[in-house]
């Protein structure tokens, strides 16, 4: 009989069944069928047969955890630049509807206290440990790359946010942020420290330090995106942070009304630019003619007939350091010194801050309000608080434009007397002189980012929870601080900070809870023993009713730390800091100071660093994207923060774009970058090219319109600046050259900007111009029509333009 050749896969077939026998055999044998297969080990506790019809669901290892029983909603709204002597619930001359309301229901906290800048702050209450735990030292866009000051939060430390998440509760972040490296700002950039990954189911609003309120720098969830309406239409972002918030709150109840939520608001205010509508900065007229010496003085005696300061607390001085360790920025010029016209600006200036501070309390009122109507409020901790005080970054004289502080630029009074009718509207990027920072953070010494003093850190906070908290309408004179915020609410929420998170070992918190405090006398003692200050080489010391403050001024470049005089007082008796005790109590002074040495070790302080804003933020930073000498931008895409785009500052310049016009009429924004404030734009507009500099918004505009006109074609379109010299306050002098393929169209005189066009927003686009228009020549968004933009090039290198546009004509001749 003839054999029969079988397939090789004929053998693996047979061989599979065998084995799949041999195994039935097996688990047969050890009674597989009868025994279930468990995995304890993932917390599963049912039971696996073969068939499910002999097998026990286990669903509890898989549903989220769900919150304790009866476990309260958080509404925290955390203001910006305010200091304990604004507000009508301190006695301020601010009017806060909706916080006095809460203060009503609630308790108001006379001290309590923050880092002195924002950040830093923001950072103890999304982790419950010390900034320089986080990595926070100061601001973003200051890290230098030491453990205490690399502007990344360390998995050491878990955010409050994630453990609330996955605890049960629902969570939101709306408005401002400033915990994103710079450099992570950016489309394509890392997005491990943005919200929605530290915790957050959503987030909308600004990743910068501040925005434009009337043309924000918007990021909804994981992407950025422009405002829903213009100013022109009613839109403001205090409102539309509200709108937002309350939209989230509401799909939230839609679908889980008994999952509690933690909301974080962040509103816009009451940081520069001070952007008020008018009819609430008008409310205000004449409220503040009498000067910051005078509102001070009025100030505090209402604070003593609220209670909130001590009968005996005496005012600090204005000015108050020597002058060899003084930072002129920081100078306040007394009231009386003042011409007619100075005075008339300043006051303004008050309305307008006071105003906008009005306005966003209002909207706000409109969240408490929904909660009330939505029964929900009786369960809510709503904690309302500042984050540092009040800001001095106005300079001595103040702005109509703050973008000349950063850019070390003068303002000029015949200039800003212009705008007197329209500031805090769309035409101003405005902040008040240092005077009423001083006024708006007294009784104290000094103002935000002072840290050793109490006019940057002891900030308002009042904390409204109707069903955990009898007391209604009472005062709270413990002292505490922002990183014990996080162990508040996690003791009120019946949930703890993880000892092991992720696999990692946590920090401690760093702070102590102050729950206790809801049911103690108003005096009675605080269960805080020491908090450590420490910030742009400003340092102090808070322990036990002591405080030690170093005499130094931040940004100031002084340097020789090791002989800083220290202050001593005795703040359980003397609010104010205004009896320096060091030289009757030197012991006690050197206990201190070798108590803020053993906090700086613990917290990762040193090193200390006071130089100057130029210096700091001049610092390399390692980023993704190396920097450059030539970047290439297309259509279509979002705009690129300015801290990932080209750097055009201090050097020669060139932008060119392949651009086919198909239409006659063809116009629009080829490229912009910046806004009314400061930047600049390329555009075609009446058939011709235009290009325009806007330096620091002072006009008029430096404007060089093309000779000729554009008709339907391929072109080559560009512009050259070359830098001859540096004027009196560090922009660049030069001339710029506009360029038609290869012939120069127009040319002339230029200066650009010695720094940034913005903190934030308004970010380099092209076929487009985001938020903000550069040029009042057009309208934001000023679409490119009529023709197609194929890319557009920027360099920062020594190429002469000609052999630029020779390349560029030869990527056009290639599509």
């Amino acid at each position: 009989m003839r054999k029969i050749k079988m397939a090789p896969i004929y053998w693996i077939g047979m061989l599979t069944l065998a084995l799949f026998s041999v195994s039935l055999q097996s688990c047969k044998e050890t009674g597989g069928s009868q025994e279930p297969t468990t995995t304890a080990e993932d917390g599963f506790k049912g039971k696996i047969s073969l068939d499910i019809r002999d097998s026990e669901s286990d669903w509890s290892a898989y549903i989220p955890k769900s919150a304790p029983e009866d476990a309260p909603n958080i509404l925290f709204i955390l203001y910006d630049d305010t200091g304990l002597g604004a507000w009508s619930p301190y006695g301020g001359a601010i009017n806060m509807p909706t916080l006095d309301r809460l203060a009503a229901n609630g308790l108001t906290y006379t001290q309590w206290h923050t880092t002195a800048l924002c950040s830093p702050t923001r950072s103890t209450i999304l982790t419950g440990r010390n900034h320089h735990l986080n990595g926070m030292a100061s601001i973003t866009e200051t890290a230098d790359g030491y453990p205490g000051s690399n502007g990344r939060v360390p998995d050491q430390a878990a955010p409050f946010a994630q453990i609330l998440r996955e605890n049960g509760w629902s969570t939101f972040w709306i408005g401002k942020n400033h915990n994103v490296p710079e450099q992570d700002v950016a489309s394509g950039g890392s997005r491990t420290e943005w919200p929605t990954q530290i915790g957050f189911d959503r987030f909308y609003g600004f990743l910068g330090g501040e925005t434009n309120n009337w043309y924000p720098d918007l990021v909804e969830d994981n992407h950025f995106i422009e405002a829903p309406a213009t100013p022109e239409e009613g839109y403001h972002l205090s409102k539309d942070l509200a709108d937002k918030a309350l939209e989230m709150l509401r799909n939230q109840q839609a679908t889980n009304p008994s999952k509690p939520w933690y909301m974080w608001f962040n509103p816009g205010a009451n940081h520069a630019p001070h952007h008020s509508p008018k009819e609430y900065a008008d409310k205000y007229k004449g409220k503040f003619d009498d000067g910051y010496d005078a509102y001070r003085d009025w100030v505090v005696g209402r604070m003593k007939e609220k209670g909130i300061i001590p009968q005996d607390t005496e005012m600090a001085a204005f000015n108050p350091l020597p002058e060899d360790m003084a930072n002129p920025a920081d100078y306040v010029r007394p009231w009386e010194e003042l011409n007619a016209d100075e005075k008339r600006l300043f006051a303004r200036m008050a309305e307008v801050y006071a105003g906008f501070s009005e306005y966003t309390d209002v909207q706000i009122g409109r969240i408490i309000d929904y909660l009330e109507e939505s029964g929900q409020l009786e369960n809510t901790i709503v904690l309302y608080a500042a984050d540092n005080g009040a800001s001095g970054e106005g300079s001595p004289n103040g702005s109509v434009n703050e973008n000349k502080f950063f850019n070390g630029y003068p303002d000029d009074l015949a200039e800003n007397l212009k705008y007197i009718d329209v500031l805090g509207g769309p035409d101003t990027y405005n902040h008040f002189p240092t005077g009423w920072a001083a006024a708006f953070s007294a009784p104290f010494k000094m103002f935000k980012r002072y840290s050793q003093y109490a006019g940057g850190t002891n900030d308002p906070l009042v904390i409204s929870w109707p069903k955990g908290i009898k007391a209604r309408g009472e005062l709270r004179h413990q002292y505490h601080h922002s990183v014990d915020i996080v162990p508040t609410l996690l003791e009120a929420c019946g949930v703890e900070m993880p000892e092991v998170y992720n696999g990692v070992k946590q920090y401690p918190l760093s702070g102590v809870s102050m729950k206790y405090s809801f049911d103690a006398a108003p005096d009675g003692q605080t269960e805080k023993k020491i908090q450590y200050f420490s910030m742009l080489g400003t340092r102090g010391i808070w322990k036990d009713g002591w405080k030690a403050a170093a005499v130094h001024s931040p940004l100031s470049g002084k340097g020789n730390f090791d002989k800083d005089v220290w202050e001593l007082y005795h703040v359980d008796e003397d609010r104010s800091e205004s009896k320096n005790l060091a030289a009757e109590n030197p012991e006690k002074l050197q206990e201190l100071i070798d108590a803020w040495f053993e906090q700086a070790e613990i917290n990762k302080v040193l090193p200390l660093d006071d130089r100057s804003a130029a210096e700091i933020l001049g610092t390399e930073r390692p980023s993704q994207e190396a920097a450059r000498d030539r970047y290439i931008y297309y259509p279509k895409t979002a705009p690129v923060p300015e801290g990932v785009a080209v750097n055009v500052r201090g050097r020669n310049f060139k932008i060119l774009a392949n651009v086919e016009i198909t239409e006659a009429n063809a116009s629009g924004v080829i490229f912009a970058h910046g806004s009314r404030f400061g930047g600049h734009s390329l555009f075609i507009k009446d058939k011709k090219l235009h290009y325009v500099y806007n330096f620091l918004g002072i006009k008029p505009e430096q404007t060089f319109i093309s000779n000729q006109t554009l008709k339907p074609g391929k072109y080559t379109l560009g512009m050259e600046f070359t830098r001859e010299s540096a004027g009196e306050y560090g922009e660049s002098m030069g001339s710029m050259k506009l360029y038609i393929n290869d012939d120069v169209v127009a040319e002339g005189p230029m200066k650009t900007q010695p720094a940034k066009f913005t903190l934030s927003g308004d970010g380099l686009c092209v076929g487009y111009d985001s938020g903000d228009a550069v040029s009042e020549l057009y309208q934001s968004p000023g679409e490119f029509e009529g023709g197609i933009i194929q890319f557009v090039g920027v360099t920062v290198e020594g190429t002469p333009y000609h052999d630029l546009e020779l390349e560029a004509k030869r990527v056009m001749m290639t599509q």
